[in-house]
């Protein structure tokens, strides 16, 4: 089902870009207008790229790249979170070498800040980064099992969380968002569960248990909420994102949509005859609609569109949140 309605919600499926182009697509940040920063990370390669993803199918180009693989100040070994400030400037965690590097919108390298340890703004593997209304950076400090809290330039603010399995605890939390009342959802990922807090720290509900059926999640990975406080969970090893209202009712489970491939893949399969042989060759083309473990959503407010990061087929899947939608009539 290309379109769905869920009580008076509307969630139309777009179209999907990326493909073998985007190999190791990892997550995304979203940026000012059609600006969308995708981390592309392999064992010998790590990078930012900054596309532009426009509303209809095929208005998608690469801007520029920008980093590269190593242990320099402007380098990456092991790119997992990249969120965007109100400055257009791009931080990007790295959790391998225990930091957050600072970059420009054009991939000029800014500063660094965060280094290996346990203390106030000391980071063991960070993963998921997000960045509030006041520039306050939010990130998920996966192995010290905890949120930090910290200034646009890296000053420690607050931290919240320990390992276990409590209200308010963790267990290597991945995903990590914001809400425009200033809360914070964590994608608590081994505990199989989403947490809701106050931007201080303080413990608002949580939502799923582990399991296979609606409302529940097997390692969550990611979580955005849009502007109408509406909540999205990737659930990894599930292939599927789930929705919900802002109250934390369950509302629908998204499965992948993909009917026809990106531009860029097409232009892949049609440039290589055994590629194109072997699809033809398939008794359905079916499976290669559905999500492949998706790791990362985000929201796009303004364009109302949520993206799916479907990070084993190297592709984003859009899915569109109409408003005012209106049934065509028909006498048939």
């Amino acid at each position: 089902m290309l379109t769905r309605i869920v009580e008076d919600r509307v969630y139309d499926y777009g179209h999907v870009v990326g493909g073998r182009i985007f190999m190791g697509l990892y997550t995304i940040g979203l940026g000012r207008g059609d600006d969308v920063y995708a981390i592309v990370r392999m064992p010998y390669s790590a990078k930012v790229v900054r596309l532009t993803i426009g509303e209809i199918p095929d208005d998608e180009e690469i801007v520029v790249e920008f980093g590269k693989r190593g242990e320099g100040e402007d380098e990456f070994t092991w790119p997992a979170g990249v969120a965007v400030d109100s400055q257009q400037n791009v931080f990007v965690t790295d959790e391998w070498l225990h930091r957050v590097s600072v970059f420009t919108a054009d991939g000029e390298f800014l500063r660094t800040f965060g280094a290996a340890g346990d203390g106030e703004g000391q980071f063991n593997r960070p993963s998921g980064i997000a960045i509030d209304s006041n520039d306050d950076t939010y990130i998920s400090d996966s192995l010290n099992h905890r949120v930090q809290k910290l200034s646009n330039d890296g000053r420690f603010i607050n931290q919240w969380g320990s390992q276990g399995a409590d209200s308010g605890q963790f267990n290597s939390p991945w995903g990590i968002a914001t809400d425009n009342q200033g809360n914070v959802y964590v994608a608590d990922h081994k505990n199989h569960r989403i947490q809701k807090f106050s931007g201080d720290g303080e413990f608002v509900f949580q939502l799923g248990s582990h399991g296979k059926g609606d409302d529940q999640f097997d390692h969550p990975s990611s979580v955005a909420v849009d502007s109408d406080g509406e909540i999205y969970v990737c659930d990894w090893a599930n292939d599927r994102v789930q929705a919900y209202d802002e109250d934390g009712n369950y509302l629908t489970t998204f499965e992948g949509n993909a009917q026809d491939l990106s531009k860029w893949q097409r232009q892949y399969v049609s440039s290589n005859p055994d590629v194109y042989k072997a699809r033809r060759r398939v008794y359905s083309l079916e499976p290669e609609q559905k999500f492949a473990l998706p790791m990362a959503v985000a929201f796009d407010d303004e364009k109302s569109r949520l993206m799916v990061v479907d990070s084993q087929r190297w592709r984003i899947q859009i899915y569109n949140k109409l408003r005012n939608y209106a049934d065509p009539q028909f006498n048939i």
